[in-house]
């Protein structure tokens, strides 16, 4: 099973990926947890372009393809053998990331993007994802605290409105492999919601070696 996390910015994302892996783990599940951009060594260097605030000069289209070659990278290192074991793979953003920022945020036209994915990715689509929605505001006071600034949160607030409205509009289009859960909440709360999503599509015991 291939399950992602996606939200704005500040949303909590890489905490309650963190967290649900672990727990399970505990729950004797064989669990992979990744990330985008990066996930390898290639994708890895990628994203330290793409995050660092001294490229302020990178053209929206630029960082469009970026993030398909890291994603690219990904799919076929990390992700596709691992399904193919029968592992669960956790990821911390995926291909709807870039409808989100690359197509609400900068507007492009989304299906140009889609054809982007599927080349990218070969057409291997989530079959969970978790939208962790909270405030842009909240978000981003969130990110400026933790320390953790990098080029894309930098964006005017506008862009990370649209953003925001960007994945809430794609959960209601698809709404069978959608679940929005309120990041608003404290960590605990928006875990114990994630633990239930995850845990009705799972089989109720895992597969033992």
């Amino acid at each position: 099973m291939f399950i992602t996390f996606e939200g704005p910015e500040g949303s909590g994302k890489t905490r309650q990926a963190a967290t649900l892996a672990d727990f399970l783990r505990q729950q004797g599940y064989d669990v992979l947890l990744t990330r985008e951009p990066g996930g390898t060594q290639i994708g890895d260097q990628i994203r330290a372009i793409l995050s660092d605030l001294k490229n302020v000069s990178m053209r929206p289209r630029t960082e469009t393809l970026l993030f398909q070659a890291s994603r690219a990278q990904l799919v076929e290192e990390v992700i596709r053998p691992r399904l193919e074991t029968g592992g669960l793979v956790l990821s911390d953003r995926y291909a709807d990331s870039t409808l989100a920022y690359q197509g609400y945020g900068h507007c492009f036209d989304l299906d140009e993007l889609r054809a982007l994915i599927r080349f990218a990715t070969g057409g291997l689509s989530p079959d969970l994802t978790l939208l962790l929605d909270v405030e842009v505001e909240t978000g981003l006071r969130r990110k400026m605290s933790g320390g953790e600034w990098n080029r894309l949160d930098a964006y005017d607030l506008e862009f990370h409105r649209r953003v925001r409205a960007g994945f809430l509009e794609l959960a209601r289009l698809e709404p069978h492999r959608w679940v929005l859960i309120d990041a608003g909440q404290p960590p605990d709360a928006v875990q114990a919601a994630v633990r239930e999503v995850v845990m009705e599509r799972l089989p109720a015991r895992p597969k033992r070696a």
